[in-house]
């Protein structure tokens, strides 16, 4: 309309809080995954394994049933907890591992192929409520896949146990959150760094792969050829393993690096991929 008409208003109604505007990109980014049928399918197929270990749980805990199964008397079906948490936890960090691989590279790469970051940052939200709001799109994913249904299957074995067994047991309710936090945060600033620097989305999903599985050969040659043990530091993989066994007190995992190493390594990760966020996230591109 004409401004010499006077007749537009400013708009009167409920504003978003501030601290909430950052949840819409999250909200908008986890219904546009989640329109792909084998995104769904595939999310949906990584809580079997929860289901399957939870049966085990019951299972441990009745005998007519181990009975009419034919197990071995006397004999408990689960007996060291925390290989059986530890174990489950393996399982889902790798599911979310291929599930970052698909879902990471649609969340800035189409941004940035389309030139879209100055429409997000002329509204009211940072370049910190941007990458927060992308952030938890993989960190909710994970999460749902990994600390919750483990911490679901703590308290299924703490309520057939008793309160006796959760409390001298409230370790391995820690290791487990701790354990999946440190896959969490990896796998959302690493999927975010990939998607914003390669905008070729086979590409980006691969060099997630990539950094996992070529780390560890990668760092297996170096020990190998350098007769060290300092290659594991680039193997990702074998750093989260070395926090894991610490956590999950697991004295016979051979480490090869000190548990204060693979920490400082594992945040040295994440602020690398801070740093490429910032560089690639702005309001405007300057080409040359």
């Amino acid at each position: 309309m004409a401004i010499y008409k006077r007749t537009y208003r400013a708009y009167a109604g409920q504003l978003t809080p501030t601290w909430s505007r950052s949840w819409i990109l999250t909200r908008y980014a986890w219904k546009y995954l989640f329109r792909s049928r084998v995104m769904t399918g595939f999310f949906s197929l990584c809580f079997v394994p929860a289901l399957i270990m939870g049966v085990g749980l019951y299972l441990n805990h009745s005998d007519s049933l181990l009975r009419l199964l034919r197990f071995p008397p006397g004999r408990p079906l689960i007996s060291d907890f925390p290989l059986y948490f530890r174990t489950f936890v393996t399982i889902q960090c790798s599911f979310a591992i291929i599930l970052t691989a698909f879902a990471a590279p649609t969340l800035i790469s189409p941004d940035l192929t389309n030139n879209a970051l100055p429409l997000f940052f002329c509204r009211p939200i940072s370049r910190a409520e941007y990458v927060f709001g992308k952030f938890c799109v993989i960190a909710w994913l994970v999460s749902l896949m990994t600390w919750v249904p483990g911490l679901l299957l703590f308290g299924i074995e703490a309520g057939l146990s008793g309160p006796v067994w959760a409390w001298n047991n409230l370790w391995l309710a820690n290791a487990i959150f701790f354990g999946a936090m440190g896959y969490v945060l990896i796998l959302s600033f690493l999927g975010l760094a990939l998607s914003a620097w390669v905008k070729w989305k086979p590409i980006a999903g691969a060099l997630v792969l990539g950094t996992f599985f070529l780390g560890t050969g990668f760092g297996a040659a170096i020990n190998a050829i350098m007769r060290t043990t300092n290659g594991y530091y680039i193997d990702i993989s074998h750093m989260i393993h070395t926090v894991w066994a610490a956590l999950f007190r697991d004295a016979g995992f051979e480490a090869g690096v000190p548990v204060v190493g693979a920490v400082i390594q594992l945040l040295a990760v994440c602020a690398l991929c801070l740093w490429l966020l910032s560089r690639k996230i702005r309001a405007f591109e300057v080409v040359r």
